[in-house]
Order: structure tokens, then C-alpha cells, then sequence
């Protein structure tokens, strides 16, 4: 617990209301959507300003505390479990919109703006913001930018990192810090902006974001392709994008994947299919015709079983929201769901699918594999029991070939999901000791005393996932 002197002045900057250190409050903020880690903060607090996020940190800094900021905690990294205790920084009441600006098309909002809300407040301008991760109806802006969080359009549109044009922080010390603005050319240095998008929380508290918005898309159009063979459906994404057709979503589902899929969301899918490819195109009219008619060629090229296409806008949507319902779905299965996310270059996703495959079957481990396959971001899930320490033993080991072998073709430990405490470990495989040292060049100048969410990122020991425990 903090000293009483230290709690007393938290409570003059935000009210007595909005810091807490009830049981209730620790335990549901000493984790995240990560299994099987937990750790207990020392306290819990709301700001409702920038100026109450800056005077906040000022106090901590003075006293040497650390500082996790969190916006729904439903991040799959353990980036906002506080494993060295200290104060767990809420952003639920910074929310709001601040401006929407149709002149220079961005919007400005607060970190705890919900990330669902805020597209559908673009959309009512009749403007669009691409970014659209799964958790989109539960997770916050801040934490979209702390992980530089994707979606199932990020093929075509990018992710997270390409929308954020200029930011407000508060630094280690206190300080507040902009980065960027309202401007599509800015080379006035270091690109400020970009370093912290992605950042998780090591290097500031983000308060503030200016994103940019772009004009929607006339039309649209949504297929699925069926493959009895999971080979064939993974050399359909090789070859679509080969022939120069870049989809709004290209998604992957195998087939324990489709089937937990339909047992929740009743779509009719394909039980006997091995894998399932959703695709949507999107733009003007003749475009998406003359795109959804060469893949649909693709498909058949590549021995697809059926194909279907939307005949209408509500049969599109509920075939996303199936794609978006995976991990729901999945975690209905067993008591622990382990969701991971290796990526590989486009051109590798059949390879990386039949390696995913061939190291379950050595660990005699469940895992079902959905992902962004348009984009090479995979995510293997293992379906298990952590109750079960042998059976866990033998999914760590999996996981860890499955990155091995995501780094051997070319890719990379995460896409979208972050590095936080489970991932640290594997950092180094992907940016060599060189890297590492310049990282920690990087956070030692923004965090000399190791405040924010210390402990993430750069790791110590091999990896493995625990309950830490500190009383």
C-alpha cells in the first residue's frame, strides 16, 4: 500500500471518490485479458483532465512510484497487469470527443473514448476511420494507440500507427508533451508521434489524440470462399494479392475455428469445410464488381468447394461480426483460451499454416488458427486448461516454435497485439541485441526512473506466464 500522506494528496487531485484501494478495485485491476497472469496494484485512480494526469505524475515521480495507464484492459499481451505494484491509471472518464473538424478531416478525443463509439459518431458525418480491431466494442482509443492495435481492414487501410496524426502526453516527470497536429506533412524533427503509437504505456500517458479521417467507400461487396483443403485456402491469399487486388478484409478461419464459430453466432457455416476465407472489397461500383470476379476466379483456380456472396448488407455484417466472434466463440471451448498472433510475410501464409499445424500435432495441443490472413497476421489459439501444468508446459512449447518459425519466414512475434510481459522474452529474435540496446536508449530518455508500466517489453528471464503474487 502507498503511504497515507501520498493517498491523501491522490485524493485532493481527483476527489475522494475516484482513487481506490478496496479489495474490489485491486483485484479487478491485476489483470487483463491475458490468462493467467495477475498481480496486485497498490492503488487505483480516475483522472478526469490532462492537468489532474500531469499533477498526478508529478506526485508519483516525486515519490519514485510506478504508474500503469489502462483503458479496458482487454489487451492479450499482460501490458497492463502492474507486476511491480504501484498505481493503476484508468483513463474510462477522459471520453470525451473534443472536435470534430471537417475542414482538415480529423477528430480529436480523449484516451477513454470507447473505440466503437467513435465510429460510429465518424460515420454519422458520413466520413470513415479505418482502424477496426475485434474488441472495437469494449476497447478504448488510448488502448488502440498504446498497441497500435489492427483489424480486420488493416490490409487495405493500415492499422492504428497511419491514422494518428498528433498527440498529447504526459510524461514521466509530469511535463505535457504534443507531438504532430492537424498536418499531413510534418518533419520538424524526430517523429514523435509514430514512437509512442505502439509504445504501451513505457514511454508516456497519452490524454489526448488528433486522428486522421478519410472519406468512406461507395460500395461494397462480401464473399466466402469454402476449402476442403486448408493448403488451397492459403495459397488464395498468396495469389490474390499477386494479381495486384488489395481486399478490404481477407480473413482466415480453419475449421475447429468455423465450427465453434457457427455453435455461437448460427450462421450456417460449413462444418465439413477445412477452412473458410471471408473477403470483402470495397470502392466504386466497377472496381469492386470487376475485383469480387478475378478473386472469385482465384478461388475456383485454387479448388474452392463453394462460394458465396452477400446478397445483402445485413448478410455481410453478420458474417464479419462471426469473423470478429472467434476468440468469444473459441473460449467457450476449455477453461483457458490462449490467444497469440504471429505474423509472416503475405507470401508465407501457407507455410505458416501447415508449420502452426505440424507443431499442435508434436505437442498434442488443441489449437485453432483465424486471423488476418490478407495482411500475414495470424493468430494461433490453444484451447486448454490452466489447471493443467503439463498440458500448459506443452502449449508454452508450441507457442514458442510457432514464433520460431514466424522468424525464420520472415515475420515477426506480434502484429497487433503487443509485446507487454508475455512477449518480452521473444524481442530480442526479432530486433537483435542492437535493437534492444537502442530501445532501452529510448525509454531510459523518456523514463529514467522506470515509472511507467515498468517491467513490460524488456524481459529478464525465459517465457512463461504466472500468477505473481505480492500479497
Amino acid at each position: 500500500m502507498l503511504e497515507s500522506s501520498v493517498v491523501a494528496k491522490l485524493k485532493l487531485i481527483v476527489g475522494e471518490s475516484d482513487y481506490r484501494d478496496d479489495p474490489e478495485a485491486l483485484v479487478t485491476h491485476s489483470y487483463d485479458g491475458t490468462p493467467m497472469l495477475q498481480s496486485m496494484p497498490d492503488g487505483v485512480i480516475y483522472p478526469e483532465s490532462t492537468d489532474e494526469v500531469s499533477r498526478i505524475m508529478k506526485l508519483l515521480y516525486e515519490h519514485r512510484i510506478p504508474l500503469i495507464s489502462r483503458g479496458s484492459g482487454s489487451n492479450l499481451c499482460g501490458g497492463t497487469v502492474p507486476i511491480q505494484g504501484g498505481v493503476v491509471m484508468v483513463m474510462h472518464r477522459m471520453n470525451a470527443i473534443l472536435e470534430l473538424d471537417l475542414l482538415n478531416l480529423t477528430i480529436t478525443v480523449q484516451p477513454g473514448l470507447i473505440t466503437k463509439q467513435l465510429i460510429e459518431h465518424v460515420e454519422e458525418a458520413g466520413l470513415f476511420y479505418p482502424p477496426d480491431p475485434s474488441s472495437m466494442s469494449i476497447s478504448t482509443i488510448g488502448g488502440n494507440i498504446a498497441e497500435c492495435s489492427g483489424g480486420l481492414r488493416g490490409l487495405k487501410y493500415g492499422t492504428t500507427k497511419d491514422y494518428v496524426i498528433g498527440l498529447e502526453c504526459v510524461l514521466a516527470s509530469g511535463e505535457i508533451m504534443r507531438t504532430g497536429g492537424k498536418l499531413m506533412k510534418d518533419v520538424a524533427g524526430y517523429d514523435l508521434t509514430k514512437l509512442l503509437v505502439g509504445s504501451e504505456g513505457t514511454l508516456a500517458i497519452i490524454t489526448e489524440a488528433t486522428l486522421k479521417l478519410i472519406p468512406p467507400p461507395k460500395y461494397k461487396k462480401t464473399m466466402l470462399a469454402m476449402y476442403q483443403d486448408i493448403y488451397g485456402a492459403a495459397r488464395t491469399v498468396s495469389r490474390i494479392i499477386e494479381n495486384r487486388i488489395i481486399p478490404a478484409t481477407l480473413e482466415i478461419m480453419d475449421n475447429p475455428t468455423i465450427r465453434v464459430v457457427d455453435d455461437f453466432a448460427q450462421l450456417g457455416l460449413p462444418l465439413d469445410m477445412a477452412a473458410v476465407l471471408l473477403i470483402e472489397q470495397d470502392g466504386d461500383m466497377e472496381t469492386v464488381e470487376r475485383d469480387i470476379a478475378r478473386i472469385s476466379e482465384i478461388c475456383r483456380e485454387e479448388q474452392a468447394a463453394r462460394i458465396t456472396i452477400a446478397e445483402s448488407q445485413e448478410e455481410a455484417l453478420k458474417l464479419l461480426t462471426a469473423r470478429r466472434s472467434a476468440f468469444t466463440a473459441l473460449a467457450r471451448l476449455r477453461p483457458t483460451t490462449i490467444l497469440e498472433d504471429a505474423t509472416v510475410p503475405r507470401s508465407h501464409i501457407a507455410e505458416m499454416i501447415l508449420e502452426i499445424n505440424r507443431i499442435a500435432e508434436k505437442h498434442q495441443v488443441q489449437i485453432c488458427t483465424f486471423g488476418h490472413a490478407g495482411d500475414g497476421n495470424l493468430h494461433p489459439t490453444a484451447t486448454t486448461d490452466a489447471r493443467n501444468s503439463e498440458e500448459i508446459h506443452r502449449v508454452e512449447a508450441a507457442f514458442e516454435e510457432i514464433f520460431e518459425a514466424a522468424i525464420r519466414l520472415g515475420g515477426t512475434i506480434t502484429g497487433e497485439h503487443g509485446v507487454g510481459l508475455v512477449k518480452a522474452p521473444f524481442l530480442e529474435w526479432k530486433v537483435g541485441s542492437a535493437g534492444i540496446s537502442i530501445m532501452k536508449n529510448v525509454k531510459q530518455a523518456f523514463d529514467p526512473n522506470n515509472l511507467l508500466n515498468p517491467g513490460k517489453m524488456f524481459a529478464k528471464e525465459s517465457r512463461r506466464r504466472v500468477v505473481i503474487d505480492r500479497g
